[in-house]
């Protein structure tokens, strides 16, 4: 065969090797899920510019007050759909517990591999929606909160980590792995915003902060 046609001929057979490559990277196995992506980080300036400021009030908060964790899927409750899709190859038995996977923790930028070692965290804390208006909630509104698996709300983190943010804003409590902040606070205006609750002065000045390095 002339070189001329060797030539094309591996030509050829190259581009239809990175073509197959490339569709098998659009067809392939997903990654696996974690936070629902949140709103850009202008979308966030915005919505943040239209939040009510007010003082933070705890006057009668109790955990109680916000059921989890509820029916999602199944015999999945809502810890349990939230290991599952923040996890790498996750394995469940019959009740939907978690026996074997991978989890990847943002805030800290550890892996884990006991679904024990992981906390769901609720993005904006549940003493931190109390104070901010889910006061004047009914339970059933406080539960669709608690428990809700749409918005960025819940995260598969490492269980002190989790601890130790506690019930509290940005302005006192941020991620140590920096790579993730503006994530973290573009997720957290995003769900104050949609459900319509406030901020007080300081976390509104760190959130406008962070986002703009955003």
């Amino acid at each position: 065969m002339p070189k001329f046609y060797a030539r094309r001929r591996l030509s050829i057979l190259g581009a239809l090797t990175a073509l197959i490559a490339s569709v098998a990277v659009l067809n392939g196995p997903t990654a696996s899920a974690a936070l629902p992506t949140p709103v850009s980080a202008a979308t966030a300036r915005t919505y943040l510019a239209s939040l009510t400021v007010a003082t933070e009030n705890r006057t009668g908060y109790d955990r109680d007050l916000f059921p989890t964790w509820i029916a999602i899927s199944g015999t999945c409750n809502t810890r349990e759909y939230i290991l599952k899709r923040d996890g790498s190859n996750v394995v469940t038995n019959s009740a939907c517990t978690a026996t074997s996977g991978s989890w990847y923790s943002p805030y800290d930028g550890a892996t884990w591999t006991a679904a024990s070692d992981l906390d769901i965290d609720h993005l904006v804390p549940l003493a931190e929606a109390w104070d901010s208006g889910a006061s004047a909630w009914t339970t059933a509104q406080r539960q669709s909160f608690a428990n809700d698996v749409t918005r960025p709300q819940l995260l598969a983190v490492t269980d002190n980590v989790n601890q130790s943010k506690g019930d509290q804003d940005p302005a006192t409590w941020m991620p140590s792995l920096t790579s993730y902040r503006c994530t973290y606070v573009r997720a957290w205006v995003q769900v104050k915003y949609y459900y319509d609750l406030s901020v007080d002065s300081a976390e509104k000045s760190a959130l406008t902060s962070y986002l703009a390095n955003c």
